[in-house]
């Protein structure tokens, strides 16, 4: 990270905030005390990186003294607790929100400037925790945030990757991948927790026995002990009062060095259980391509689960001498497929290791477990080789298989003589390789499943899982996804949140449906233009940001027309880039200006392993390069592709756009939440009535969004009767018909003639499971009327204005209060 390396000495009267440490120190001497004893710094040579770490080393002392409070508050009522077991928490940076949730920002602000510093050039020492890559790991952040703030007993558990998903650069317009070593910058969060690491077994074989009472004790032999070192990052709640913590686990060997072997030669082999144990939380999702890599893939997710687990049942044993409270004291959510092996886990923690009878061990498991699922995609839906599986976790096979063979009963009883239902619910998928299938495993093993959108949890019902609807319809609900306010205006947009407390108060912060009584300002000649100040000065930031990293002019009074997130051909942001060329040809072919300049800004990353999704990469970079290169477009279009795309870069995207591009295959996307911080943040949306889109426009009213395209069941209509024809649309509308001659004729890759085929053939196929080409015109004609509504300033911000005010809904505090009273039992302790 950048750093100052010169600094005037900092005042020793810098500081004037009163609140005091956790041994009384003052927030200004124990800053000077973590220069001088934590970090071994003379005062004159204070860099910027010095006093962001001084500062972070400050602020956490009192996060940690507020953590154990709320831990004793707990302990007294003996509260319920909520575990949040998740692949990813993408926290952004920490910094600045704990500062924001402390009541301490303004403070600190006024202190760096009696120094001459800008605060937010400290803040800008930090790295991005690479703890997450999209929407999965910002939900279960939110949804830690809203756990606090409300009060609520709830604590993540995850991973402590050394790496993150993987840093995103730029080569002739291709996607190229960097190790993203944000770790060693983050650590001053981070608290060790050493002596509380569970060890977990793994490889092995299973051995049959019984017991002297004949009881089937098979016995697990020959396994490999894999660590799990926690590291505890505190989670502030908004007023401070709250600090729960994400436990994060960092795989280590029992035995890191074998000094027998090295003292006869073997220096490398030596540490070699130590190199293959850390390679378990080296990286974020490593590739699945080969059997390697699944199988360290499933060792990830078991090795989290299982430390978990056993954390977790530790944790409820220091107060309680029996498993019989276990349900009314503990609640396990399990986000997406990741974790489902808790649910064999756990039987075999409490059936092998605590000796507790199947029946009564399922009956815990079956009622502190819930599950959430996030895709509709059902090859996105985990499986795992079984012979993969079988290597890894024998015993757990055992389990799964014998959980199965009890389930089927169950579905013969109900369907008799219906074998192909019990085909497709059984937990094993048959085939030439067996697989074992994840969401069936946490279906069957959850009192609570649950959808992040309505629509979602409607195709969840109806064409995911149709049959454990029909079977268990009281497990179905739905959820919808929220964000929090703390971090996504408070945070991002300092320009709306000050206009919002001057203009409401501040009760919004934590109650998002005090946004209501914006609504009579919509029409306000002063507000109007208070709240389009605001978005001038967030767009000039995104200019200047853009200026500074690419050497890119935007034009700030532009339509800044904005589609950030992961690249994957269902969230369609190869459609995006065909508008674009649209837009290129009419102008420059046909002389038909837009009437309003557009600025294109993209952001994202595709899986390494993804070609398609990385082709769509080079085709935006080379039809920007041709755009920006094009006299003729210079004060008219302007195409820009945002590398390495993470949440404190999207705190500078989201503020600044005019227009949200929510545009995925309607029946795709289970929900989003990029679309909810867009209009939170006053941009308008051009979506699909997909996902939260079609939420959001119940909310914000359907003259207030830009609604294209087919619905859910056309789209599904299409691809079971195959009438879908992209020759036919090409040939019946002239416009599209151009933009596809564009790519053929290589007008964007003169210099790598036919580079851009694969996704020509892509649009061309029939069998475009994206159908693209079936939402072109819509999407074009739709685009127009948002650009009318643009060319009349008053018109659009009043619209703005009305999103704003109308996405109290879209809170991840209300999501969370939904969880907790619906599914987890658990009360809020204050």
């Amino acid at each position: 990270m950048p750093s100052s390396k010169k600094s005037n000495s900092l005042p020793e009267t810098a500081f004037k905030n009163p609140l005091a440490s956790p041994d009384g120190r003052s927030f200004e001497d124990s800053i000077r005390y973590h220069v001088r004893f934590s970090l071994a710094k003379d005062w004159s040579d204070v860099s910027n990186d010095d006093l962001f770490h001084a500062v972070s080393l400050a602020v956490k002392e009192l996060a940690i003294e507020r953590m154990l409070q709320s831990e004793r508050r707990y302990r007294d009522n003996d509260a319920k607790r909520v575990y949040y077991l998740s692949m990813e928490f993408l926290t952004g940076r920490t910094l600045e929100n704990n500062l924001v949730n402390l009541g301490l920002l303004e403070q600190c602000r006024d202190a760096f400037k009696n120094l001459g510093r800008d605060l937010d050039e400290i803040f800008e020492q930090e790295a991005d925790p690479g703890l997450g890559n999209g929407g999965l790991g910002r939900l279960a952040a939110c949804f830690l945030d809203s756990l606090a703030t409300l009060g609520l007993p709830g604590f993540g558990y995850g991973i402590n990757y050394e790496f993150g998903l993987f840093k995103q650069g730029i080569e002739n317009g291709n996607q190229t991948e960097e190790p993203d070593r944000w770790l060693s910058d983050s650590l001053y969060w981070q608290i060790p927790r050493p002596e509380k690491a569970p060890q977990v077994p793994i490889y092995g074989r299973i051995v049959d026995g019984h017991d002297v009472l004949g009881k089937y004790r098979p016995q697990w032999v020959d396994y490999k002990i894999i660590q799990g070192e926690p590291h505890d990052m505190p989670i502030v709640g908004y007023s401070g009062k709250t600090v729960n913590f994400l436990r994060l686990f960092s795989a280590r060997t029992p035995e890191d060095f074998n000094i027998s072997v090295f003292n006869q030669g073997g220096y490398l082999q030596a540490v070699e259980n130590k190199m293959q144990s850390e390679n378990v939380s080296k990286a974020l999702y490593p590739t699945d391509a080969s059997p390697e890599g699944k199988e360290l893939r499933l060792v990830q997710e078991y090795f989290f689960t299982a430390c978990a687990l056993r954390d977790i049942i530790r944790r409820y044993l220091r107060y309680h001498d029996n498993f019989d409270a276990f349900p009314s004291k503990v609640a396990i959510h399990m986000n997406d497929t990741h974790p489902a092996i808790a649910v064999a886990e756990l039987m075999h923690l409490l059936v092998d290791d605590y000796e507790i009878s199947w029946d009564k061990a399922w009956e815990i498991t079956s009622e502190v477990l819930a599950f959430t699922n996030h895709t509709l995609m059902p090859e996105a839906l985990e499986r795992w080789p079984m012979p993969i599986f079988e290597k890894v976790l024998p015993r757990h096979l055992q389990i799964i298989m014998y959980l199965n063979s009890l389930f089927l009963k169950d579905v013969e009883k109900k369907w008799p003589g219906d074998i192909d239902r019990m085909r497709r619910m059984s937990i094993i998928e048959e085939g030439w390789v067996k697989n074992i299938r994840m969401a069936n495993l946490a279906i069957v093993g959850s009192r609570s499943v649950n959808g992040v959108a309505a629509l979602h949890s409607e195709l969840i019902k109806k064409n995911l899982v149709p049959d454990f609807f029909e079977m268990w319809p009281e497990k179905f609900r739905n959820i919808t996804n929220g964000v929090t306010p703390r971090r996504w205006i408070a945070k991002a947009n300092h320009g709306l949140a000050n206009l919002l407390f001057k203009t409401i108060g501040g009760d919004w912060i934590t109650n998002l449906n005090e946004l209501k009584k914006l609504e009579p300002l919509a029409n306000d000649n002063k507000f109007r233009g208070d709240f389009a100040a605001v978005k001038r000065a967030n767009k000039d930031r995104l200019a200047d940001f853009i200026k500074k990293n690419l050497d890119i002019a935007v034009n700030p009074d532009s339509l800044f027309d904005i589609q950030v997130k992961r690249i994957h051909l269902y969230k369609r942001q190869l459609l995006n880039v065909l508008h674009v060329i649209h837009n290129y040809v009419r102008l420059v072919d046909e002389n038909h200006h837009p009437k309003v300049p557009r600025t294109f800004i993209f952001a994202g990353k595709a899986a390494p392993g993804y070609w398609m999704a990385k082709q769509v990469i080079k085709l935006i970079h080379n039809v920007a390069d041709v755009i920006n290169a094009d006299r003729k477009c210079r004060d008219w279009l302007k195409v820009v592709f945002i590398p390495d795309y993470r949440v404190s870069m999207a705190e500078i995207i989201i503020p600044a756009a005019d227009l949200s591009e929510q545009i995925s295959t309607a029946g795709m996307e289970a929900s989003g939440t990029s679309n909810m911080k867009f209009a939170l943040n006053g941009a308008l949306t051009i979506g699909t009535m997909d996902g939260a889109n079609i939420e959001i426009r119940d909310h914000v009213g359907a003259d207030n969004i830009f609604i294209f395209g087919l619905l859910a069941e056309d789209v599904e209509k299409l691809r079971r009767s195959g009438s879908y024809n992209p020759t036919g649309i090409v040939q019946a509308h002239p416009e599209i018909y151009k933009v596809v001659e564009a790519l053929k004729e290589n007008r964007f890759s003169k210099h790598e003639p036919g580079i851009f085929d694969p996704l020509v053939n892509l649009l061309m196929d029939p069998n475009d499971h994206f159908v693209h080409l079936a939402d072109v015109e819509s999407y074009i004609n739709t685009h127009r009327e948002a650009e009318k509504l643009y060319t009349t300033p008053d018109a659009w911000m009043a619209k703005a204005i009305l999103n704003v005010a109308r996405m109290g809904f879209f809170s991840s505090d209300r999501s969370i209060h939904q969880y907790a009273k619906e599914i987890w039992g658990v009360k809020p302790i204050l």
